[in-house]
C-alpha cells in the first residue's frame, strides 16, 4: 500500500525494461528473495538482474552496508527496495507504529517515483509506504504519517521538519537508503543528511547510491556506515545505446532561430529543452509559445502543485515542448519523449547523461541534440570525457535559422509589470 499526494506516477517502474538497460545472466529467483517480492517482480515482467542489481543484491540481501555508484535508470531503485522488503518480511516489528525503513531523495519528483515503485515491487508484501516532501500542505502530509508506517520516502527538509515536531520517529529504522548522494551535496543537503542519519537506529543497515563515489560522498559513507561494500557501475555501461546524439556549434544569437528549425524539422510529440537558469527558461518558453509551440516552463522555483500538473500534462501530450532546468533531469519519468535538446550545455558533465536519459526510454529510439555556443563550449570536453566518446558534430547553414516571430521579451515584461507603489506624502 502506498500513500502519495500526487497524480499517478508514470507506468515505468523501478526496474528498467530489459529492452534498454543491460541485463545479466543472474535471475532474481537465484537470489534469497522472498516469494512475495518475486511475485511483484514477475508481475512487472522482470526476471533477470541489471548490472547494479547483480553486483549489489548478493551483499545487501545478507545485511551488508553498501555504497553503490550507478546512474539513474539502471535499476538501483529496485535493488534497494528488494533489500528493504526482504528485511521487513523476515523480521518482527519492534515498535507498533514507527517506520521500519526510510529512503531519502534529493527532489520531490524522485521521492514520488520511488514511492510509486515501492508500491509496484512490494505489491504482494502489503507494507504501508508514505511519501513526504516540501511544496505540499504541511498538515495534510503530516496526517499520512499517522498510524502504522513501514516505509517513508522523503526529501531532507520536510523529513527534518516532521522529525523535529515529533511526527516522524526514526529510532527504530532497520534500513536507511540515501539515494543520489552526489546530488544531495550539490543541493547543500549534507548537514540535513547527517542530521537524519544521526537520529536513526545505530543497528540499521545503510545503503548509499550516487552517480559518483567522490571523496565527499565516501567520507559520509565511512562516517555513518559499517565497513560498506563499494560497487561501481561505470557510466559507459549504462549510456543509452538507443539514443542518437548530435552536436551543433552555433553562436549565442543563432541558438533561438536554430532551435525553431530543429523543432520544425523533427516535429516532436514531446520534447524536453534544457537550460541552465531560471531567467533563460522564462525567456525561452516565451519565445517558443509566441512562435506557435505549446510550451511550458518548469524549474525548482515553481510551486509543487503546478510542477505535478505540468508533468501530468506533458505525459498526456497536452504540452509539446517542456523547457526545464535540471530539476527535470532526474526524477522525471515520462515515456515517449522523442527529442531532448540541450539548449545550454550543462555546467556539470554528469547532468548531460541524466538529461539525454529522458529520451529513448522503454525500448524506444530517442534523439538528443546539443547546442554549443561560445559561452558554454568549454564544457564540451568534460562532457565527452565523462561519456567516453566524441559527440558527432554537424554543420548548420543560414537557411536553417528560422525567423523569430515573437515580440520582445523585455518589452512585454515591462509592459505587464505592475507600477511601483506611490509614495505617501
Amino acid at each position: 500500500m502506498s500513500e502519495i499526494e500526487s497524480p499517478a506516477a508514470d507506468p515505468e517502474s523501478a526496474v528498467p525494461p530489459s529492452t534498454h538497460v543491460p541485463q545479466t545472466e543472474l535471475a532474481f529467483e537465484e537470489l534469497p528473495i522472498p516469494a512475495q517480492i518475486l511475485r511483484g517482480l514477475d508481475d512487472l515482467g522482470f526476471a533477470r538482474c541489471t548490472p547494479i542489481q547483480a553486483r549489489s543484491l548478493p551483499h545487501t540481501l545478507h545485511g551488508a552496508d553498501l555504497a553503490g555508484q550507478a546512474q539513474t535508470g539502471t535499476g538501483k531503485t529496485a535493488a534497494f527496495l528488494i533489500t528493504i522488503f526482504k528485511e521487513l518480511l523476515e523480521t518482527e516489528r519492534v515498535h507498533p507504529t514507527a517506520p521500519r525503513a526510510v529512503v531519502v531523495a534529493p527532489t520531490r519528483e524522485l521521492a514520488l517515483q520511488i514511492a510509486k515503485d515501492a508500491g509496484d515491487v512490494g505489491k504482494h508484501c502489503h507494507f504501508r509506504t508514505v511519501a513526504v516532501f516540501g511544496g505540499m500542505d504541511w498538515e495534510k502530509q503530516a496526517k499520512v504519517l499517522e498510524g502504522t508506517v513501514d516505509l517513508v520516502v522523503g526529501t531532507p527538509g520536510r523529513m527534518m521538519d516532521y522529525m523535529r515536531k515529533k511526527y516522524l520517529d526514526l529510532r527504530h529504522v532497520q534500513v536507511v537508503v540515501v539515494d543520489e548522494a552526489d546530488r544531495m551535496f550539490d543541493m547543500g543537503f549534507v548537514a540535513d543528511i547527517q542530521y537524519i542519519l544521526g537520529h536513526c537506529s545505530p543497528d540499521r543497515q545503510t545503503l548509499l547510491f550516487s552517480a559518483t563515489l567522490s571523496y565527499e560522498v565516501m567520507r559520509l559513507a565511512h562516517q555513518y556506515m559499517r565497513e560498506p561494500v563499494q560497487i561501481r557501475v561505470e557510466p559507459e555501461q549504462v549510456t543509452a545505446k538507443n539514443v542518437e546524439q548530435r552536436l551543433y556549434h552555433v553562436s549565442e544569437r543563432e541558438k533561438m532561430p536554430f532551435l525553431l528549425y530543429l523543432l520544425e524539422k523533427h516535429q516532436p510529440r514531446k520534447a524536453l529543452v534544457f537550460i541552465n537558469t531560471k531567467r533563460a527558461g522564462e525567456w525561452l518558453n516565451f519565445k517558443l509559445f509566441h512562435n506557435g509551440w505549446n510550451s511550458e516552463y518548469m524549474s525548482g522555483d515553481i510551486a509543487q502543485k503546478k510542477r505535478l500538473r505540468l508533468v501530468e500534462e506533458f505525459r498526456e501530450g497536452k504540452i509539446e515542448v517542456l523547457v526545464a532546468t535540471d530539476v527535470a533531469a532526474r526524477g522525471l519519468h515520462v515515456d515517449d519523449v522523442d527529442l531532448v535538446v540541450n539548449f545550454d550545455l550543462p555546467l556539470d558533465a554528469e547532468d548531460y547523461v541524466h538529461r539525454i536519459g529522458r529520451t529513448g526510454r522503454a525500448g524506444q529510439k530517442g534523439l538528443a541534440l546539443a547546442l554549443a555556443d561560445e559561452a558554454l563550449v568549454e564544457k564540451l570536453a568534460a562532457i565527452e570525457k565523462y561519456i567516453g566518446q566524441k559527440l558527432p558534430a554537424e554543420i548548420h547553414t543560414r537557411d536553417m535559422l528560422l525567423d523569430d516571430l515573437s515580440p520582445s521579451f523585455r518589452e512585454t515584461v515591462l509592459k505587464h509589470r505592475p507600477p511601483p507603489p506611490r509614495r505617501r506624502r
